[in-house]
């Protein structure tokens, strides 16, 4: 249990940065713009449901190929793992954007 902590705690501090500029850009907009707020808070709501959308589009669409069943150890089949989780990605991607622009 503790083994699993440390991981967690590691990929937390590596988002630290990200999570810190999103929060001071939000309290550079509440202080510029506090009306802004509201719209604010509609996107980041907008592109997080579509981030689950694109995520559950993939599963949906490949459900025998998720990137971490395509894993491999063989070096002869390395791309697999590769092509899957970037795939995923895509697609993830495209509807993030698709909102974005859609909104």
């Amino acid at each position: 249990m503790l083994s699993d902590l440390f991981p967690r705690l590691r990929d937390l501090a590596r988002m630290t940065p990200i999570l810190l500029a999103g929060l001071i850009a939000s309290a550079v907009i509440a202080m510029l713009a506090p009306q802004q707020i509201g719209v604010t808070l509609y996107k980041l709501s907008l592109v997080t449901l579509a981030a689950w959308l694109g995520y559950w589009i993939d599963r949906g669409l490949f459900p025998y190929a998720r990137p971490h069943r395509m894993h491999s150890h063989s070096q002869t089949e390395p791309a697999r793992f590769s092509f899957a989780t970037i795939r995923r990605a895509v697609i993830v991607a495209a509807a993030m954007i698709a909102v974005g622009l859609g909104a």
